[in-house]
């Protein structure tokens, strides 16, 4: 897969969700919730958005927690990736 992000735009892939609550309960597909830790696939050049410079503070590999509705959902070669505004990307995971 080759996509390249424009603009302020970054593009991410979700992390599995943990199958096990810390506990040992097993959970299933149903309970899981939607993970809002993703890793950096692709990360646009930034540049002029909305008269406004934007300086891009992630990049590939790194692993992030983005906002719960963000993004645009896009299957790509078989491989769901999301695409969000870097606005939208909260934290970077250490």
């Amino acid at each position: 897969m080759n996509i390249k992000p424009l603009f302020d735009r970054v593009v991410i892939k979700n992390v599995e969700a943990e199958e096990t609550t810390k506990s040992g309960i097993i959970l299933t597909s149903a309970a899981k919730e939607k993970p809002q830790m993703a890793e950096v696939l692709a990360v646009g050049p930034g540049g002029m958005v909305d008269g406004k410079t934007t300086t891009m503070c992630v990049s590939v590999g790194q692993k992030v927690i983005y906002s719960k509705y963000a993004g645009t959902e896009v299957k790509i070669d078989g491989e769901e990736v999301i695409i969000v505004k870097m606005g939208d990307i909260l934290a970077v995971v250490e």
